[in-house]
């Protein structure tokens, strides 16, 4: 019984679970942010483009 206690208080897979769950999250966070930027400049530059794009009337 002591063997199976030492064991599991050895045992550190959780931890690591853990932690490789913590940098996808960072990870994730960092595309979506840098997505979202992106996202929006290119909305303005087709917003100017369309604008120029307009003929004068």
């Amino acid at each position: 019984m002591s063997n199976l206690i030492a064991r599991f208080v050895k045992d550190e897979s959780g931890a690591t679970a853990i932690e490789y769950g913590l940098i996808a999250t960072l990870i994730a966070l960092a595309i979506i942010t840098a997505a979202t930027s992106v996202g929006t400049q290119l909305s303005s530059r087709f917003s100017a483009v369309a604008t120029a794009l307009t003929p004068a009337p």
